[in-house]
Formats: structure tokens, C-alpha cells, sequence
């Protein structure tokens, strides 16, 4: 088992981007042709930029996967292990549009960026065990680029309106003038499958450029729209590996890890209904009267509704049919949340504006001499809407597209997959996850329907969690956590990682893993946490996450009345800049961002 650190308390956010800045190109990138003839520009990235120590190598930069189209990379070697034998885990978040600077910085990269703006430490970093790449995907994501130009960000429209040159103009002076990439839906993907060919050639050119650290077989994690993401990505990696393309690298996975993930919308929209109704969360948090209930029951259930819609999606797998059933799905089932209650939809026990976790990391990613030390091209932002209105003209959010058939593909080609997911999600909710993983075990792990859950035991001798496990393949339920499950509970996550990656059992990371390994215990994960965490005043934007307690450092009590009444869903800026955990595509007035 590793060694790890006191449980730490983890920093809220702070302000977000405020400034006008054009971005320079950056100077003495070096240039390498990698596997299957694929270019990659990089640097070397400084010590205390994120990885604070100078023995540990980092590099950052953009694998040019086609004309017009460049994937921002950044990697970390393995702190306490050789990192030329060390395996190696791919990171992407989801969105679709959304960054994977989320997950680095956010949740589980070698870093975090405290109040004063200043990079520390990490000691939960999933560093401390494999090497690391973080991916912005696709197209035009974060610090992805498809051209650079001087723009500025509409606050009442939420577009990019390029500008002649870079000069901020009075009426925009307060509008986030800067360097962007060209909004330019041609040059991105529109739906999951079409994700993967430029994820395939930038593993391909990174590889090719870096061969200490290739592997044949890889890692492969992810969370939210990561469960359209890695099984249709994986399962081109395969299809691949099949031509025995010249020049080309077999990529093959080993393991693949999703968090809070978004599967099958059929399934998981009506998780939404179970969450809030009946049979309810495990936070004894019951936010609807009867009428809302009887009316978000009829709007999914009722004749041409919900169900209705999303059936006709996927059987006739017509773009505007899926978009308009998604729509109706988002709008009279899911956004009822955000309509009738002031919570956060990724962690229900926090009224809106939730301060965790922090986007502090987003000014210092928009600091020049960052910038320059990672060699951007462009200012960082946490999620693109040209991508998410792209991926919004296909319906893809509403496609089951073939996910859960491609898990059991995976698990029958003997690659394990671990479903984990923080119990206080709303949006992509454990309940659904359970229905999820059942259908993805009914042909491709045997022994899962008669497992059982246990709890997991952790170096600290808390039960953060719950896992139900047969084989390679394992449900798992994190306690205390809303959707970024490393931010709420990092050493559980960290020490789940350590034993997917070595072959052993979730629970206990003493059992080597065999077909016939199989938890034994209650078919039903039935621990409830009750409402002592649930937050009823809002929340310091100044607070810290207290790992320990799950509570707010400095905040509010959970004392007080109930649950929270109507209200707007999202502040303004928060709408703008907080767009960072996951899935959905807003469709409100600041139009087509990911969320």
C-alpha cells in the first residue's frame, strides 16, 4: 500500500476571471512526429507550476490530429515509482465540452491552487501511482485550439464575438477579452463516436514522441459524460489495434474507471424521478410536495413523455428527434431540480452558489506566466459551447449509443471496469448507475447478480464507501461525495485506483483478482447518511471542505428549516465560469454551454 498523508482540507473558490489578456504565442515548443505519423509541439514544465517536486517530470503541450484541430496534453510521471515502468492512465471529464483541467485540478492531478493563487501540493494525486495524462477533448475544449483568435465572451448570449485585433474595446472591457479558439462547429466532433479518432491520434503522437512512457496496455478514467465517452473510445481503440496500421502503436486497456457516470439516458432519466421521489436519496432530503411529484412523474412517464421520447430516439435514431426528446427530458424532468430548488445539482446537500469544489485554478490557468510555462496557444476555458451545440444538433445526450454493449465487450476481452459514484450526485445519480451496472453485468460478469456489497477498508480505518465486485467487474458507492468523488473523498479514490491498477480486490486491496473473486453480502447498499451534512443557509465562498467531517470549514451549520424553495438556478457569472462538472447542456439564455 502506498504512504500517504493526514487527510487535508481542501480550498474553496475564490473570484474567477476578471481581466482582459491576449495570449502570446508561445516560443521553443519542440516539435516530434509520433506514432502513426501524428506531430506533437511541447515543453518541459517547471517545477512548482503544478508538480511540486523538481524530481518529477512534467510536460505539456498539443498533438496536431489534423489540419485545423490541435489537442492540448499534459502529462505527469509516477511520483514514487519509475516512471519509464510505471503504468499509464489516460484522464478525461466529460460535458460534453468540458475541460479535463477540471480533473486535474479539481479533483485528482498532483496539485490544487489555494486563495492566495498559489499551486500546492496534492497528496492524493493519482500521480502517486501510475503516470498521468490529462486530455482536453475535443476540439476547442480548454486549451484545445482549432485557430486562435482575439475575441471576447458575450455575457448575455454566452458566445465568442471575434475582434479585429488585439485591443479590448470600451464596451467590452469587462467581457473577458482575450485569445480564444475559433468557434467553429465543423472543426470539433458532434456525438460521442466521432470523439474518438482524434483521442486515438493524440495517444498516438504523445507516445511516439515520449516511448519511455508507451505502454501497450493503458488506463483509462473518467467521469459524467466519460460513460458515453470511454466505451465507444475504447472500443475504436480496439478497432484500431485490428488493421495493424503501419507506424501506428497498439493501444490496449486494462482498466477502465468511471466516475458519476452518464450511460443510458432511458435509465437514467428516470433515476431522476428515484433520486428526489421515491425511493429517495439516502440524505433523507425530500425537496417536492405532492403536486411536483405527480407532475414530474407524469412528465416522465405519462403517453409521448419522457420515456416515450427517448424510446423513439434510440429506436429511430433520428437526430431531431433525439434533440427534441432531450430537450423535453432536460426541460420537464431533470430541470425540475434547478427549477424548484436552490441546490446544486452535482452535490445535493449545498444550496447555490456551492463554493466546492474550487475554481481558483481557472485565473491561474489565464496568469501569463502560466501560459507560457505549459506553451498555450489560447486563455483556458472550463467548457466550449460550440461542443456542447454541436453534441446538442445530434441528441447525442439522449443515445444510448451502444455503451453498455461496449463495457461488456471490454469485460469479455478481460479489461476490468470499476463504476464508482459519489452518492450525493443529482445529476448523474448512483441509483441509476445500480440499473446501469446490472444490465452491463447480465452477460459479461456472471457472478455480479448473486455479489454482494461490503464496505471498503481504507488506511484510515473509515468506511468512506460501499463495493459490489465480481471479478474485473465492480460497482462501487462513495459516501459523503457529490460528483468530483476525488475532491469530497481523495484518499479512498486514490487507494481504489492503487488496487484497479494492481490487480486486487476494491475492498480490502489484499485479494488478487480471479474470475471467481466475488463480494458476499446484501444485494442492496442500504446505508443512509441522513440529513447532518445537508446545508440549509448558503455556504461562504470563502469556506474550505473539510475531508474529515464532509463538512464546511468556517461555514454555515447544518442547523436550521428546510429545504430550500424557488429561486434562480445559477448566478449569472457562476453560469459563466463555473460550467465544470459534467454533463448536461444548459439550454437557458446563456445558450449551449456544457455543464
Amino acid at each position: 500500500m502506498i504512504s500517504l498523508l493526514p487527510t487535508a482540507l481542501l480550498l474553496a473558490s475564490g473570484v474567477q476571471l476578471a481581466f482582459s489578456q491576449f495570449v502570446a504565442p508561445p516560443k521553443n515548443l519542440t516539435s516530434k512526429t509520433g506514432y502513426a505519423g501524428v506531430t506533437v509541439r511541447y515543453k518541459s514544465v517547471p517545477a512548482g507550476i503544478c508538480e511540486q517536486d523538481p524530481d518529477v517530470k512534467s510536460y505539456a503541450g498539443y498533438a496536431d490530429v489534423s489540419p485545423g484541430q490541435h489537442i492540448f496534453w499534459w502529462f505527469f510521471e509516477a511520483r514514487n515509482m519509475d516512471p519509464t515502468t510505471a503504468p499509464l492512465t489516460i484522464w478525461i471529464n466529460g460535458g460534453p465540452g468540458s475541460s479535463s483541467m477540471i480533473g486535474l485540478f479539481q479533483e485528482l492531478g498532483p496539485c490544487r491552487i489555494n486563495l492566495d493563487g498559489d499551486a500546492v501540493n496534492n497528496p492524493y494525486s493519482w500521480s502517486n501511482v501510475s503516470n498521468m495524462i490529462f486530455i482536453d477533448q475535443p476540439t476547442q475544449v480548454g486549451l484545445s485550439y482549432s485557430s486562435p483568435v482575439p475575441g471576447y465572451e458575450d455575457p448575455n448570449s454566452g458566445y465568442l464575438v471575434e475582434l479585429p485585433g488585439n485591443t479590448c474595446p470600451e464596451y467590452a472591457s469587462d467581457w473577458s477579452c482575450g485569445t480564444y479558439s475559433y468557434w467553429n462547429e465543423s472543426l470539433t466532433a458532434n456525438n460521442t463516436p466521432s470523439t474518438a479518432p482524434n483521442m486515438w491520434k493524440t495517444l498516438q503522437g504523445f507516445m511516439g514522441a515520449f516511448p519511455q512512457y508507451a505502454r501497450e496496455g493503458i488506463n483509462f478514467a473518467t467521469e459524467s459524460y466519460g460513460g458515453h465517452y470511454a466505451p465507444l473510445m475504447s472500443e475504436y481503440f480496439e478497432e484500431q489495434n485490428a488493421k495493424n496500421i503501419t507506424g501506428a502503436h497498439n493501444i490496449r486497456l486494462e482498466h477502465v474507471l468511471i466516475g458519476n457516470g452518464w450511460y443510458d439516458p432511458l435509465i437514467q432519466y428516470q433515476a431522476y424521478y428515484n433520486f428526489t421521489v421515491f425511493p429517495g436519496n439516502t440524505y433523507n432530503y425530500d425537496p417536492y410536495n405532492q403536486t411536483i411529484k405527480n407532475q414530474i412523474y407524469n412528465s416522465l412517464y405519462g403517453h409521448g413523455n419522457c420515456y416515450d421520447q427517448t424510446v423513439d430516439c434510440n429506436t429511430r435514431k433520428i437526430d431531431e428527434i433525439c434533440t427534441a426528446a432531450d430537450n423535453f427530458c432536460y426541460q420537464q424532468v431533470e430541470n425540475m431540480y434547478d427549477i424548484y430548488l436552490n441546490r446544486d445539482e452535482y452535490d445535493v446537500r449545498y444550496l447555490m452558489p456551492d463554493p466546492f469544489p474550487p475554481t481558483t485554478y481557472i485565473d491561474y490557468l489565464n496568469t501569463a506566466r502560466v501560459q507560457a510555462a505549459i506553451g498555450a496557444y489560447v486563455n483556458y476555458t472550463e467548457s466550449n459551447a460550440a461542443v456542447g451545440n454541436a453534441f446538442g444538433a445530434t441528441g447525442d445526450d439522449d443515445r444510448e449509443i451502444g455503451t453498455v454493449a461496449a463495457l461488456q465487450t471490454l469485460l469479455a476481452q478481460n479489461v476490468s471496469v470499476t463504476m464508482y459514484f459519489g452518492d450525493a450526485d443529482y445529476n448523474c445519480n448512483w441509483l441509476g448507475g445500480q440499473v446501469v451496472a446490472e444490465h452491463v453485468a447480465s452477460t459479461a460478469a456472471s457472478g455480479y447478480s448473486s455479489a454482494g456489497f461490503i464496505n471498503i477498508s481504507t488506511s484510515d480505518g473509515i468506511v468512506h464507501g460501499q463495493v459490489r465486485q465480481a471479478g474485473q467487474f465492480a460497482f462501487v458507492r462513495i459516501f459523503q461525495s457529490g460528483h468530483e468523488v476525488p475532491f469530497y473523498q481523495p484518499l479512498v479514490s486514490l487507494e481504489m485506483l492503487d488496487r484497479v491498477l494492481a490487480d486486487r480486490d476494491i475492498a480490502t486491496g489484499k485479494a488478487p483478482l480471479t474470475p471467481a473473486y466475488k463480494t458476499k453480502g446484501p444485494l442492496v447498499s442500504a446505508y443512509r447518511e441522513g440529513n447532518a451534512t445537508i446545508q440549509f443557509d448558503l455556504t461562504p465562498a470563502d469556506a474550505i471542505y473539510n475531508v474529515t467531517t464532509a463538512m464546511p470549514q468556517n461555514g454555515t451549520s447544518s442547523s436550521g428549516g428546510g429545504g430550500g424553495g424557488g429561486g434562480d438556478k445559477k448566478l449569472a457569472k457562476r453560469a459563466k465560469y463555473s460550467l465544470r462538472r459534467a454533463r448536461k447542456i444548459k439550454r437557458d439564455k446563456l445558450g449551449g454551454w456544457a455543464k
